[in-house]
């Protein structure tokens, strides 16, 4: 990459920590412990995207380079006296490990970090090659497991199919119902879906809370301005918000509260909303230390940091112009952004969707119009039923 292209050179980091700022150490590490999937998603940022470096890594992690990520973690807890983090095994998709192999990698992590520091391990799937005895296993190992799955069985097998196009919606129904099973409850992480503007946000919703799930996310499809996305996003999410805020005993959708949360003062728990300082790296299955690989919807090479888990630290990432600027807050955004009224609560929106070929991330989502749409509806039902309940008190 040329100097011009890099989205970087504004940020000078030693005038930052000389000026006392300090980051966020890592609370969470995706580790992309298999890089090829058994699925041909239509809209997969890995695979489909601008980035196709998965096609230079192995197709497996080497147990020496997980060893070596399992390693650097626990120095990365004792250096920052951690009390909790948390480990997601990726992909790809990481069942084709095998949930045997899933469980001793997590045995493994879990040794090289000292007390006392909580690991959470958790599995990101796109629930195929879950069954009874996998399952079985991954609840020996304490291993949380969230699933893929994309609304009402027509919408989700429009876009989660296998490499022979065939929808995966049965499949991946058995397998919640598994989930949901006593047994293997108490390892069922939640549900990802991923947007489609064009599909009944209330039937989405409806159709994951049905699989009773301990929480939902959404997910705004990866776009950025050189690769704008489809329009309608932020309706979409007004009606699947309603739908939620409507339900009396609504599941936990973090998106949703996020919004919710920091309309009230309060901090996101979404990496897609707010300012809060993001924790979270990236171990590839070569070992390459990375940005989120959201990013890999950008250009090529846009999650790269140079590091590499056998040879740097996990601190030296913490120093990398691209992982500050996901830590600073305000000072990341630009001109527009700052001087928006809803700047609080949308914080420029996912960092990669702000990319704009020539200019960088220091730009408004491409989703901007989206944001402002859904943060307005979810302030105004807030504040109005925020309202009443401060009159109610009155009379």
């Amino acid at each position: 990459m040329t100097s011009a292209a890099w989205p970087y050179d504004d940020l000078d980091v030693a005038a930052l920590l000389a000026g006392g700022w300090r980051p966020t150490p890592f609370h969470e590490v995706i580790v992309k412990v298999h890089q090829r999937c058994n699925l041909a998603c239509s809209y997969c940022y890995v695979y489909t995207h601008a980035d196709q470096t998965w096609r230079d890594r192995p197709a497996v992690m080497p147990a020496e380079v997980f060893t070596a990520t399992a390693q650097s973690l626990g120095r990365h807890v004792r250096a920052h006296d951690l009390r909790q983090v948390r480990v997601v095994l990726h992909g790809g998709e990481p069942m084709l490990l095998g949930a045997a192999r899933l469980g001793r990698l997590a045995a493994e992590l879990r040794a090289a970090v000292p007390a006392p520091c909580e690991v959470r391990v958790g599995l990101q799937t796109n629930g195929v090659l879950l069954g009874e005895a996998a399952l079985r296993e991954l609840r020996r190992h304490d291993i949380t497991v969230a699933v893929s799955v994309d609304g009402v069985a027509e919408d989700h097998d429009r876009h989660r199919v296998t490499h022979a196009g065939r929808g995966t919606f049965g499949a991946v129904s058995r397998a919640l119902a598994l989930l949901a099973r006593p047994e293997f409850r108490g390892g069922f992480g939640g549900l990802l879906c991923t947007v489609a503007p064009d599909t009944d946000p209330v039937a989405c919703y409806q159709r994951l809370r049905a699989f009773d799930p301990p929480a939902i996310d959404f997910l705004l499809p990866h776009a950025n301005w050189g690769a704008p996305p489809d329009p309608g996003a932020g309706a979409w999410l007004v009606g699947a918000f309603d739908a939620w805020y409507d339900d009396p005993d609504p599941v936990p959708v973090r998106l949703f509260e996020s919004v919710v949360d920091l309309t009230l003062g309060g901090a996101s728990r979404s990496e897609q909303i707010g300012l809060s300082p993001a924790a979270l790296v990236v171990i590839e299955s070569d070992g390459a230390i990375e940005q989120i690989d959201a990013l890999k919807s950008a250009y090529p090479g846009a999650c790269a940091t140079g590091l590499h888990v056998e040879r740097d630290e996990l601190d030296a990432a913490l120093a990398h112009p691209g992982v500050v600027a996901r830590q600073l807050g305000l000072a990341a955004l630009g001109e527009e952004c700052t001087a928006c009224p809803v700047r609080l609560v949308c914080g420029g929106g996912h960092y990669a969707h702000r990319y704009r070929p020539g200019t960088g991330f220091r730009n408004p989502s491409v989703y901007c119009a989206d944001l402002r749409l859904f943060i307005a509806h979810v302030r105004g039902r807030v504040l109005a039923d925020a309202r009443a309940l401060v009159g109610a008190v009155h009379r």
